[in-house]
């Protein structure tokens, strides 16, 4: 989750009209895109919700209201979510990122993974309970926010999720960027593993070096192979010396628990552009989300590629086909309004998971409570969206398990 301003309706024609043409979806790949998608289900969690009997927390966002929001809150809000888990049994776990936005204002926003059941014949989602992320066996070996050693936004930001075949979970974060593994209540089971030869300023190691990456800029969506053996964590930033709008993923070997050496590279279509989440569709292919840093009507880009790593063009990056246009999605049935065309228009759009081999859900990052890109001046919900694709993936089969 990053941070902006409320935009203004001048500001908002400014940044689009200043914003880098995005590159033509056609162009890459070999394979023409999948045409216009079908939204299939809609539903909302409102923005003001609350994890029931939770510390209060926003205590660094001064007492100004925000989109009609005034802070400091009672409880800990249900939001940001940043990864995605499904649990096949209708339910799925999303991880909520470090909280407010940066290092500094988040000290009092505990780390949490929710687990929640949307309903879409009744457009809501219902959040069931879930689990804070913790270190009480110390194995963080830098100093932590908090004595008690739950882990908040001030200590790590959380942007991606997979749960491996043991049932355990692997996070990644953006400060580090580190891996961090976790188990099923939530408790950190090995020390943090940092990427080598990449740092973002946030590293608690840099001891006065500098970094090479920029701020929260780490492992913003992280796949799980196929086969259950790797992890393939990509970064939001650029690395220093890489070209620009280039993004390294990387291969981490899960039985050595190391990088294995290997690399890809993700090339965006605007170095003003970034990712939002990345899971495996089968042992070369990945879906991505890219996006722009608008939101609302100035919202231009937020897309989700089929990114091959076997680069059949030789251009030295993952291949990439336009899945679907979160901009221009079709709703005949008006399920999510007035029939006609539905818009996603989120600043920041960072979950998605694939429930069978034409239907995707995709939910938002709603940035509590700066992000408005639904209604100007009001909070965005946490939208949970379902698309049915023009054709089919040809996923792994491995993909549903």
């Amino acid at each position: 989750m990053k941070r902006i301003a409320i935009l203004m309706c001048a500001g908002a024609a400014a940044l689009s009209l200043a914003a880098p043409a995005a590159a033509d979806p056609g162009r890459h790949g070999h394979e023409p895109g999948f045409g216009q998608a079908t939204l299939t289900g809609f539903a909302s969690l409102p923005a003001l919700t609350f994890v029931p009997g939770s510390e209060p927390s926003g205590s660094s966002l001064g007492s100004a209201p925000v989109n009609g929001v005034t802070p400091p809150f009672s409880g800990q809000p249900v939001q940001g979510f940043s990864g995605i888990v499904r649990r096949h049994d209708g339910t799925f776990e999303v991880l909520s990122d470090n909280g407010f936005g940066n290092k500094a204002n988040s000290s009092d926003f505990l780390l949490r993974v929710h687990r929640v059941k949307p309903d879409f014949s009744a457009k809501s989602v219902q959040v069931l309970g879930g689990f804070n992320l913790t270190d009480p066996r110390g194995l963080v070996p830098f100093p932590l926010t908090r004595q008690d050693r739950q882990l908040t936004g001030a200590d790590f930001d959380v942007e991606s999720i997979v749960r491996t075949v043991d049932g355990t979970y692997w996070i990644g974060d953006e400060f580090g960027p580190f891996l961090l593994h976790f188990d099923r209540k939530g408790r950190l089971m090995e020390a943090p593993i940092e990427l080598p030869g990449v740092r973002a300023p946030e590293n608690p190691n840099l001891n006065g070096a500098q970094p090479n990456l920029g701020g929260s800029k780490g492992f913003e969506g992280m796949a799980r192979s196929v086969d259950g053996r790797r992890l393939y964590p990509l970064l939001e930033g650029t690395v220093a010396g890489d070209p620009a709008g280039t993004l390294r993923m990387n291969e981490f070997d899960l039985r050595e628990r190391a990088y294995t050496g290997r690399r890809w590279t993700y090339r965006l279509d605007s170095p003003s552009h970034a990712i939002g989440d990345a899971i495996a569709v089968d042992a070369d292919r990945f879906l991505i989300i890219e996006r722009d840093n608008l939101q609302g009507d100035a919202a231009q880009v937020k897309r989700i590629y089929l990114a091959d790593m076997r680069d059949k063009d030789g251009d030295g990056a993952l291949d990439k086909t336009l899945v679907a246009d979160l901009l221009d999605i079709a709703d005949p049935r008006g399920l999510g309004g007035t029939p006609g065309t539905f818009r996603f228009p989120f600043q920041t759009i960072e979950d998605v998971v694939i429930l069978d081999d034409r239907t995707l859900g995709v939910l938002d990052d709603n940035n509590f409570p700066f992000s408005n890109g639904r209604t100007p001046g009001k909070p965005d919900d946490n939208e949970f969206i379902t698309l049915r694709l023009t054709r089919g993936l040809k996923a792994d089969p491995r993909v549903y398990r």
